[in-house]
């Protein structure tokens, strides 16, 4: 089973590439973040022709995340359990697919709105470890995958490309990103490669990517049975480099 996650800042101006992505990758399930538009405007079609079925919860201009498919797969759920019904946010969605349920996120990046918006982000982490936890006591297998916006440590973020006070790095953020993993996750890139540099985000500014000052901040975090039939990981760098491009590059794992 071939699993992808990936945030394209906006799935119309990207449509062409995730469609490429697809032909070529043909992973059974692509999770997309932030593809800025409301279920009536996602390109339903085009993926279609190309064997994909969508699932989707979005919102205009801003977040929404989607799931396409080619192999059966159920919606489970379309917002993340135990955040408030006032949170309008899309960010969340999972299905039931090959006796699993794959998670699709897009955490609050919490720099913007002051304190209010770093609270936003912590509660919305603590939301997602309880999920977790409640899967884990449940028995389920899991997949919890998308744009994070946490970097869980210093390797996972180029030397001077973010300040200690930036909410991807702060403490706190470390530590909610910790109680999840501790709930029995396992991270997939760092389990096949513990030490390697490795990023999937650059900024458009500053000329992050040619300077290759980049982030880790997309994972994929596999319950303990779905660990162990963990075969690979790829990441895409080489998306980043196309005529406009996301700012994220995909994330792949292959599940024996």
């Amino acid at each position: 089973m071939k699993i992808t996650t990936w945030n394209v800042n906006s799935v119309r101006t990207r449509e062409s590439h995730v469609a490429d992505f697809l032909s070529r990758e043909q992973p059974d399930l692509l999770l997309l973040q932030e593809i800025k538009c409301e279920e009536h405007q996602f390109p339903t079609l085009a993926f279609q022709a190309l064997g994909y079925e969508s699932v989707i919860v979005g919102q205009k201009s801003y977040n929404g995340v989607a799931i396409l498919h080619r192999i059966p797969a159920e919606v489970s759920v379309r917002k993340l359990p135990g955040m408030s019904e006032a949170d309008l946010h899309s960010r969340f969605i999972e299905v039931r697919a090959q006796g699993m349920s794959v998670g699709n996120l897009y955490l609050p990046n919490g720099n913007s709105r002051g304190d209010d918006g770093y609270a936003y982000k912590l509660e919305w982490m603590g939301a997602l470890r309880a999920h977790a936890q409640n899967l884990m006591d449940a028995d389920q297998d899991f997949l919890l995958a998308g744009d994070y916006n946490v970097c869980p440590t210093d390797a996972d973020f180029a030397p001077r490309a973010l300040p200690a006070t930036d909410a991807l790095v702060r403490p706190e953020t470390r530590a909610a990103f910790n109680a999840l993993i501790w709930t029995g996750l396992t991270d997939a890139v760092r389990a096949l490669h513990p030490t390697e540099t490795l990023y999937t985000f650059w900024d458009y500014q500053a000329g992050a990517w040619d300077r290759n000052s980049g982030l880790r901040i997309d994972h994929a975090l596999l319950s303990p049975r779905i660990a162990e039939r963990l075969s690979a990981v790829h990441i895409g760098r080489d998306e980043r480099g196309k005529p406009q491009p996301s700012d994220h590059v995909p994330v792949t794992v292959e599940i024996e």
